[in-house]
This record gives structure tokens, C-alpha cells and sequence, in this order.
């Protein structure tokens, strides 16, 4: 390793230097019969109190090393202009940041090496190519000037040294690490061994060293500046000792990776001297029987005939490929992957539409809708059994049965189940899987699970379509294009497999908790199928039809063990789990059959009733109250109904005033366009001020402040116009909004009230607290026979076609 021993310093733009031993002039000041004095010790030497100083950089120069610079600072050309060749001495010191152009004597360390100038040579492009030669260490005593370059008075410092019998031994411990260190480094000359051997003096010995050993800046200056000969030799004599072991590691290493080539070279010719023997004697070897075992498979897939021909002109390469070749297992690979797809493989539907919807039915309560597409599609395909699947996308919120429905369609049909979630992927690789030109490359997911499943035609449930990302690896959303098209997925091109595989007989599912994430493209070729949440009936049914006896199971209880009340259950849906599903009503009822099994397990009890009082106990306090009276007893507050997620909810609009010019704030982490729906009501406001009996000049006397409570969640959506407009009337004309009316929808500035989404969820948000009285818009009318006739119980409707006719609603006036 050349690194370790030289001796002769190239250097870039003022001393950024490299170190090379590949020309052996470097070594001739130390060979010549004439060999330089170390003047650091020799008393003739005569330092001038006042020298030039030229920064380096990325090096530090040793007295006895002959130096080649080339010189491109202008500071650098001055100093040479006043230097005379062989006469002149100049001081060589190393900055302390090499990125500094133009260094000042802060910018370098404070000792550096006196150097006499030996040749000076002027190259065409501008530059000085310059050679100096090291002679003793010095310290800057005094700061003289800066330019035009840098000159300082400066002290010669002496080397101590004293020679006794343990720094004698130290010196022959050096030389010898030092030679196998050279023994070791091919790239280091012969001549640095002789050079060692010349080298009497301990202070010129450690300089040498220092100079080629591998160290940074900041140790090569530390040993620059220890003018104890012996420490400095013992210093260098640690490092060279770690460089000897990095070295011996290394070439151990070396041998074994050489002896492992051989031992692999000497394995292929005997494999090829087998196979010669075993071809004479008429048997196969190994490979021939892998090859033969692989074509079996190949037929046994019955795969399409362009497919089938590609899998044999694979194998045949295959058959002229050495097995040591990395080539070898990547095709081998390959046509695994081929031959375990299932090309013909596929479950035979199960067509008896009672049974069907006898399973149905007993895996999940309601849902219509779903079970009747179904049903109709099992029809079909008893009609005409080459028809195509449909592409089916579910849409709720979290909770309501998406993934487990899939799972029972699955039973339904007779059909495997296969679901992925593709929420957080952004790799398009994931779909469509890697080019085989990647090391460790593999399908993408669909064909992955496919060959899992075994049958190629499962019911495939894409999950968490709504949360699929995309960056610079692509959008596997738009990969998802073609699996999810009907005219297209019948050829299937995954970018592994490089062939088309038929996606027609696969029946995709895909869920999302809202459609506005989904691509409209992408959600084009789907059929959607909302999922509203559950009404409180809907809830009871399915805890004491599902819930319960599957808590109960998975407890170790039964029924004559752990009784729950219908109350109890209807006070955890109504006190302690606000949601459109039944997740967290399932956690509730777990934690009930926790504690129920922990007081069995401890002999305290042996059956248990829980009725509501119990709850407290076991749930803690209830999680969820109205706060309705509460919020709507003053002027300013409207109620206004939302669509999340997770379900519908209650949002409180709550309006002031206070002195100003006019202007509107709006605060509670709302969206851009909740906030384009407040200025449109409040504009509204403004322009219809003496019809609404509002003073004009109060808009240019006070300020306006709408908030939606709840500031930390985010909330966007036009539905809460109706409620801002009705906020600002409310508190201009200091009137409260009655407490028993919600109310959505979107308003334009004629003051028209627009159509909303999420009717269903909204509705039981109201329900569930409390509201007596519903205003809509005109327009949803007809989605009111969509909503269960239990959500619309005790509810009053109230359908306005403009802002004036929610004003006598929600006020009560004309």
C-alpha cells in the first residue's frame, strides 16, 4: 500500500497534497552519497528572524522531505517572486481549514517547517511548479504582515534527544514493524527498506515515518510540534503497529478469498470430469435430472402456448449454463416462478344462490345492498359461466364490515380469499413487481399471492385503497389501472414474468374509508358500493348476534357464565363508543368478558349479569355526553352537521364581535374550502343587511371571529355553510338558535342552499344527540328513502331551497 511509506509530497493549488512513492527519485536525498544534514540539530544552520510564510493545505511538510508544489494563489506567486532558488528560505505551515482561499495567520497553526527553495519552474497555464526541501522546525513569534503575502518573525526550535539503550531498542522495534509493514505494501519501492536502514538519527527516523503514515492533518501537526525525538518515535511507533494489523488482516483475507477461487476452479473441472464418466457409463448427472424435472413442470402448468414457448427457449439457455454462473440460479428463478403460477388452476364456483345467501346472512346483519349484488352476480355466472368478474369497491367508515365481507363473499362463492393492503405503499415495483435485470428481483404483489393461493380465480380484496401514496418510484395507483380494468386485465403484464397472465376470472375487491383520495380514473372502473355506518338497533343486533358470542368464545365463557343486558349494551353504544361501526364496541365488550373471566378465575364468582350500573366499574366513566344545551344558549352558536371518516358528527359554529374595521377571522384548523364557505356567508350577511333588520354600519365598526371547535382536528367541506350563515345572523341580531336544530348544507352567494353527501351518517349523528329537527337541502329529498326508518324516528325534516327560508327554522322568525 503506497500510503504507508513515502516520502515524496505532490501538492495541488498550494499544498494540497498527495503522497506517492511510484517515483524512486523521492528517495534520493536520503540514498546520495551526500546525504541531507538533519539541520534541525546542526548548529551551521542560520534560520533569518523574519521569512515568508506559504500556507498548505491538506498536508503537513517534516524537515528532510524534498516537497514539489504547485502554486495558484496570488499571495503564494508573490512570495516567490521575492525568493531566490537555493538561496532563499521560506516557511511551509499547514491551515487549519483546507476550504479557506485566501488563509490568514489565524488560519493557520503556529509551527511549521523552514524549507529552502530548490527549483522554481513557471508553467504555461499560469501556474508555479516550485520544489522545496524540509530543514528544521520553527515557531511564529510575531505577526509582521498580510500582504502582499503573509511574513512573520519566527524562532528556530531544537529537537531533544537523548540516546540511551531503550530508545536504541525502540529504533530497532520501528525498523522492523516498519519493514513488514513495506513487505506487506507492493506498491511501496525496495528502496525504503535501504532508506530505513540509513536513517541513524531518531528524530529524522520519526519525521520519515510521519510523513507517510496514513493520519489526519491534526495528528500529523500534533507530531510536527512534539520536540521530544522520543515520544514522537513512540507515537509514530503505535500507529505504525495498527497499521501493521489492518495490513496482516488484510492479506489474510486475501488468501483465503484466493484459496476459495482455487478451490471452486478445482470443483468445476472435477464436476466436468464427472459428467464426462457419467455420460460413458450412461447415467445422468444431477443437473440433467434438475433440467428434465423443470421441462416436466413446464407441461404440467399447461400454461399458454407464447408462455410455454418462452419458459423452453429459458430452460434451454438454462442447459448451457454453467450451475456456478450467477445466471444460472437467476433463470432457475424464473422459471420456478413460471411454473408454480396457477395458469389452469381454479376453484369451481359454488352456484346455489339459497346457500349463498344463507351464508351471507349469517356472517353479517343487513347490508343489503352488498348481499344483493352478490347474489345477482352468483346468477349470472349460473347463466353464462365465461362471463367476466366484476370489479366491486366498498366504501364506510373504519369498523363497518369491509375486510370481513370479502372474506364471507369468499365462502360464499366457494372461492379462496386473498387481501393486501396497499395502504402506504408508493412503489409501483409493488403491483407490478421488479425487471429481472435487479438483483433480487420478484413479481409484484398480485402474482405473489396468486401463486400462494394456488387458484386463479380467488376473491382479491385490495385494502385501504384510499391510502396508496406515490413519490419518485412511481404511482401504484395508476399501476393498479390495468389490473382493475375489465378490457384489460385479461393479459396482465407483470414486469418480472415479462408474459400475460389472465386476471379476467379474478374477482377484485377493493375498500376505502372515502372516494376522494382514489384517482378518478381508478375509481372509474369500479363499481362503488357505500357502506353507511349502523343505526343503534343495527348495533344491538350485531353485538348480540356476533359480537358477543365471539367474545365470549374467545374468552373461554358461555352464556350461562356471562350475561350482558341489552342496556348495558345500548348505554356502551351511546356512552362509550361514538362511532359508525362496531370496532370499539367490540373492545368494550371484550374488556367486559375480561374482567368477568379474571373474577372466575379467581374463585370470587362463577356466572356474572351486567346491566348498565356495572359498566362504570369496568369501563370507567362514560366517555361521551351532550353538550348541546350547553353550547347553543347564547346568540352566535349554530349546529351544524359533518360527514368524517369515521361517521357523521356535530360541529358547534361559534360566531363574536368585537371593535374593528370590518374584517372576518376564522380560526379551529379549518380547510380552505370550509373557509371560502364562511366568506361566502358572510358576504351574504353584508349584502342582504337591511332585509336581515342589521344596522349596515355595524360591519364597519366591528370585527368578525368564526371558530369551529375542536381546533386540534382538521375539518374541511362546504356542508357547514347553512350553520355559518345562521351563526352571524344569530349574533347580529342577538338571537340564540333554537337547541333542538342541526342543520347542513352548501350555500352560494345568491343564497341558495346546495345538495350535501353523507346523509345517513349525519342524520344519526343527530339523532344520537339529540336533535329534534334536521334542516337539509331541498335537493337531498330525494336520499332521504335510502336512510333506515329507525334513524328517521322521532326526527323532524325541514328541506330549504335558500339561507332565508333555514333563517325561519333555526330562529324561529320571520
Amino acid at each position: 500500500m503506497a500510503g504507508y511509506l513515502r516520502n515524496f509530497l505532490f501538492s495541488n493549488s498550494d499544498g494540497s497534497l498527495e503522497m506517492s512513492a511510484e517515483d524512486p527519485t523521492s528517495l534520493e536525498p536520503y540514498l546520495r552519497d551526500e546525504k541531507p544534514e538533519l539541520h534541525e540539530n546542526n548548529h551551521e544552520f542560520k534560520l533569518p528572524d523574519v521569512i515568508g510564510i506559504l500556507p498548505i493545505r491538506n498536508a503537513v511538510a517534516y524537515p528532510g522531505t524534498v516537497t514539489p508544489l504547485a502554486i495558484g494563489r496570488e499571495r503564494s506567486k508573490a512570495l516567490l517572486a521575492d525568493t531566490k532558488p537555493n538561496e532563499s528560505v521560506i516557511g511551509l505551515v499547514t491551515q487549519h481549514n483546507p476550504e479557506t482561499d485566501r488563509p490568514s495567520f489565524d488560519d493557520i497553526y503556529s509551527i511549521g517547517t523552514a524549507a529552502s527553495v530548490l527549483k522554481i519552474t513557471k508553467m504555461p497555464q499560469g501556474s508555479i511548479h516550485v520544489v522545496v526541501h524540509g530543514i528544521a522546525r520553527f515557531k511564529i513569534t510575531e505577526r509582521l504582515t498580510t500582504e502582499p503575502y503573509l511574513k512573520a518573525a519566527v524562532q528556530l526550535l531544537s529537537v531533544k534527544a537523548k540516546i540511551t539503550k531503550r530508545l536504541q531498542a525502540l529504533i530497532v522495534s520501528v525498523r522492523q514493524t516498519a519493514n513488514r509493514v513495506i513487505a506487506l505494501s507492493p506498491s511501496v519501492p525496495e528502496e525504503a527498506s535501504v532508506l530505513l536502514e540509513n536513517i541513524e538519527n531518531p528524530s529524522a527516523l520519526a519525521d520519515f515515518l510521519a510523513a507517510n503514515l496514513s493520519l489526519d492533518i491534526a495528528k500529523k501537526q500534533k507530531l510536527l510540534e512534539e520536540l521530544d525525538a522520543v515520544k514522537r518515535l513512540e507515537e509514530v511507533s503505535v500507529v505504525l503497529a495498527n497499521q501493521l494489523e489492518v495490513l496482516e488482516l488484510s492479506h489474510k483475507i486475501q488468501g483465503r478469498v484466493r484459496e476459495s477461487i482455487e478451490k471452486n476452479q478445482r470443483e468445476y473441472f472435477l464436476q466436468e470430469q464427472l459428467k464426462a464418466i457419467q455420460s460413458e457409463l450412461g447415467k445422468a448427472d444431477s443437473q440433467t435430472e434438475e433440467l428434465k424435472h423443470i421441462n416436466k413442470n413446464i407441461i404440467k402448468a399447461k400454461m399458454p402456448k407464447k408462455v410455454e414457448q418462452e419458459a423452453l427457449r429459458e430452460l434451454d439457455r438454462l442447459s448451457k449454463i454453467p450451475a456456478a454462473s450467477p445466471e444460472y440460479s437467476v433463470i432457475r428463478t424464473y422459471l420456478d416462478w413460471v411454473c408454480e403460477l396457477p395458469w389452469s388452476i381454479q376453484t369451481k364456483d359454488q352456484l346455489d344462490i339459497n346457500k349463498a345467501q344463507r351464508i351471507l346472512n349469517a356472517d353479517h346483519y343487513d347490508l343489503r345492498k352488498v348481499k344483493k349484488r352478490i347474489l345477482e352476480f352468483l346468477a349470472v355466472r349460473k347463466l353464462n359461466p365465461t362471463g367476466k368478474s366484476p370489479i366491486l369497491c366498498f366504501v364506510g367508515p373504519p369498523g363497518v364490515g369491509k375486510t370481513s365481507l370479502g372474506r364471507s363473499i369468499a365462502r360464499a362463492m366457494g372461492r379462496k380469499f386473498i387481501r393486501i393492503s396497499l395502504g402506504g405503499i408508493r412503489d409501483e415495483a409493488d403491483i407490478r413487481g421488479h425487471r429481472r435485470t435487479y438483483i433480487g428481483a420478484l413479481p409484484g404483489r398480485i402474482l405473489q399471492e396468486l401463486r400462494k393461493c394456488g387458484s386463479k380465480n380467488p376473491v382479491f380484496m385490495l385494502d385501504e385503497l384510499d391510502k396508496i401514496g406515490q413519490d419518485f418510484r412511481g404511482d401504484p395507483a395508476s399501476a393498479l389501472l390495468e389490473v382493475l380494468d375489465p378490457e384489460q386485465n385479461f393479459s396482465f403484464t407483470d414486469h418480472y414474468l415479462d408474459q400475460p397472465f389472465n386476471l379476467s376470472t379474478v374477482m377484485f375487491i377493493g375498500t376505502a374509508n372515502y372516494t376522494e383520495p382514489v384517482p378518478p380514473a381508478l375509481r372509474d372502473r369500479m363499481e362503488v358500493i357505500e357502506l353507511p355506518g349502523y343505526t343503534e338497533t343495527e348495533k344491538l343486533h350485531i353485538a348480540k348476534k356476533y359480537l358477543i358470542p365471539r367474545q365470549l368464545k374467545e374468552h373461554g365463557l358461555n352464556k350461562s357464565r356471562l350475561t350482558i343486558k341489552d342496556e348495558a349494551v345500548l348505554a356502551i353504544i351511546r356512552s362509550y363508543t361514538r362511532e359508525a361501526g362496531v370496532r370499539n364496541l367490540e373492545r368494550s365488550i371484550a374488556a367486559i368478558c375480561r374482567a368477568v373471566a379474571t373474577e372466575i378465575a379467581k374463585a370470587k364468582k362463577r356466572q356474572a349479569t351486567i346491566g348498565k350500573a356495572d359498566l362504570s366499574k369496568i369501563l370507567g366513566p362514560a366517555q361521551f355526553e351532550s353538550e348541546l344545551a350547553l353550547r347553543t344558549g347564547i346568540p352566535g352558536v349554530a349546529t351544524a352537521l359533518a360527514f368524517t371518516p369515521v361517521g357523521g358528527e356535530l360541529l358547534f359554529i361559534e360566531s363574536a364581535s368585537m371593535p374593528g374595521k370590518g374584517l372576518l377571522q376564522l380560526t379551529g384548523h379549518i380547510g380552505d374550502v370550509m373557509k371560502e364557505s364562511a366568506q361566502a356567508a358572510f358576504s351574504i350577511v353584508k349584502a342582504n343587511a337591511k332585509k336581515l333588520k342589521i344596522e349596515p354600519g355595524r360591519f364597519r365598526k366591528f370585527d368578525y371571529h368564526i371558530h369551529v371547535p375542536a381546533g386540534a382536528i382538521p375539518k374541511d367541506g362546504p356542508s357547514a355553510g347553512v350553520a355559518m350563515f345562521t351563526s352571524l345572523v344569530s349574533l347580529l341580531l342577538g338571537k340564540a338558535v333554537r337547541p333542538d336544530v342541526a342543520m347542513t348544507g352548501e350555500i352560494t352567494l345568491r343564497g341558495l342552499v346546495l345538495p350535501v353527501g353523507g346523509l345517513k351518517e349525519k342524520i344519526l349523528a343527530a339523532k344520537q344527540a339529540g336533535i329534534k329537527t334536521v334542516i337539509l337541502p331541498a335537493r337531498n329529498k330525494k336520499d332521504l328513502p335510502e336512510v333506515p326508518k329507525e334513524a328517521k324516528k322521532g326526527l323532524k325534516f325541514a328541506f330549504v331551497k335558500n339561507t332565508t327560508e333555514a333563517l325561519k327554522i333555526a330562529l324561529n322568525t320571520d
